[in-house]
């Protein structure tokens, strides 16, 4: 395979959700990742946050907890329950007048990835931001890699399928012989399939 078969296409690049109730805080958070060319998605509410994953797909998502409605704890705990969004990294951000340890042992146990106080530093949360595209373009590499793999092999097992089927219609002892070992390949190869 070569490397312009693994390299993400145009339109499935890494989407970064930015969910957070006030406005000066997007444009901060969009100053700081603007640089890594990727889409920025604003959400100004929990609502409008579960709105834009069930339209598309995230590698990260970058979730303050104080937000009126639903808070950011209450939004994770909606994300991790929807199967297409689960495995979706969270990062909660919140400010330094909170509790932080309550809002950290909070944040993990609703499924956060990470956890950052107000005002971050622009160089961690570039960062950690980073670390989990590149996770995500890891992971759809993988799922291009796999699917092309079962196809490879729900070609082949076809194909023995089709050998199998013209055997059968011989007398020849060794033809027979032969048919047998194919049926047994195709059997291993029933085992080897992904669900």
């Amino acid at each position: 395979m070569t490397t312009a078969e693994l390299t993400e296409p145009a339109d499935q690049r890494a989407s970064i959700l930015l969910v957070d109730d006030m406005e000066d805080n997007l444009v901060a958070l969009e100053a700081v990742l603007g640089s890594l060319n990727e889409p920025l998605v604003r959400a100004r509410s929990g609502e409008e946050a579960m709105k834009a994953l069930l339209r598309r797909r995230f590698a990260v998502i970058l979730l303050d907890i104080r937000m009126p409605g639903m808070d950011g704890f209450e939004t994770a705990t909606n994300i991790k329950r929807l199967d297409q969004t689960k495995n979706v990294p969270i990062i909660f951000l919140t400010g330094t007048d909170s509790d932080d340890a309550g809002y950290a042992f909070r944040g993990y146990a609703t499924g956060a990835a990470d956890y950052l106080t107000k005002p971050f530093d622009p160089w961690v949360l570039r960062a950690k931001v980073t670390v989990f595209l590149d996770l995500h373009r890891k992971n759809q590499q993988l799922e291009r890699l796999l699917a092309r793999e079962q196809q490879q092999f729900d070609a082949l097992a076809s194909r023995m399928a089709s050998i199998e089927h013209h055997l059968s219609q011989a007398a020849d002892p060794d033809v027979r012989e032969l048919r047998h070992h194919l049926t047994r390949m195709e059997e291993t190869m029933r085992t080897m399939r992904r669900p």
